[in-house]
């Protein structure tokens, strides 16, 4: 079992290089940071467990400068965005900063991208419709895809319009990095099926999760591909144990991403708890 940890990545938690040469040392595949550009302080959007929002959403850092400061002070270590925010950024923007994090580290990113959940955060900065969002990121993607593959390229969708272009550098490979979603629901799971190479969903998400991963893999089916060659990289919420990873590993998951806490000191705890597990069941 390959095991990965989610950071909070805030800017009162751990440095992203102090904490990328930490995983690497103790047996972690990857490292996997989210991001908010902001939280709108209206707060009309309640967060989709309806918890009260945790401070850690309106403090995480960017992942790309944190993910250039993980490649730099590590070898081996995959370097994941769980979630970038792909309609929050201009898409030559986003291309090359892929690129540029991809050619530095050796080819070791790895684009898990959504759509978000907080309305107003898309409305501040994107002119795209909530209700069209999905058909965006698809879009992004595609076009991403092209500008990475082709020595000039253009792209022209309902929401994505870009000039024929010449865009360096380019990833280590032509298809870029592998996009990772981990849209869960009717339509996120026939995205998924249509263009991810990778499903990264939210154990919490499923009261079954092995129910979750047969609708997961019927959707692959029915959009005429092969689950068996799409890896699942499953976010652990529920607390950690030899039970529940030798569980996922008895339903073909690839990969467990454990969830730390967002504060230094629980931080730290939480790895010297986890590592009996990495010690255990830890795969390259």
């Amino acid at each position: 079992m390959k095991i990965g940890l989610a950071s909070p990545n805030t800017d009162y938690g751990v440095a992203p290089g102090e904490l990328a040469a930490d995983l690497e040392q103790r047996g972690y595949d990857s490292l996997w940071v989210g991001e908010h550009s902001h939280i709108p302080a209206s707060r009309e959007t309640r967060h989709p467990s309806d918890i009260e929002l945790p401070r850690m959403y309106w403090h995480m850092r960017d992942p790309f400068v944190s993910l250039a400061m993980a490649a730099a002070a590590t070898t081996d270590l995959l370097l994941t965005t769980g979630v970038c925010l792909v309609l929050e950024h201009e898409v030559l923007d986003l291309t090359k900063s892929v690129a540029t994090l991809d050619e530095l580290s050796g080819g070791r990113v790895r684009l898990g991208v959504g759509v978000g959940w907080n309305r107003e955060e898309l409305a501040n900065v994107s002119p795209v419709p909530w209700s069209q969002r999905y058909n965006a990121m698809r879009e992004t993607i595609a076009a991403m895809r092209a500008l990475w593959a082709e020595e000039e390229a253009g792209f022209e969708g309902e929401h994505v319009r870009v000039a024929p272009s010449w865009v360096f550098p380019k990833p280590t490979r032509p298809q870029g990095p592998p996009v990772l979603l981990g849209c869960q629901g009717r339509v996120g799971l026939r995205h998924v099926a249509e263009y991810a190479d990778e499903w990264c969903p939210l154990d919490v998400g499923f009261r079954d999760v092995a129910k979750g991963i047969g609708w997961f893999r019927d959707a692959v089916v029915a959009a005429d591909r092969d689950p068996d060659t799409m890896p699942i990289s499953m976010y652990c919420f529920r607390p950690p144990t030899a039970e529940v990873v030798e569980r996922y590993a008895e339903l073909g998951i690839e990969r467990v991403v454990f969830m730390a806490p967002d504060e230094a000191d629980a931080h730290h705890r939480f790895l010297d708890e986890c590592q009996p597990l990495i010690d255990r069941f830890a795969t390259s």
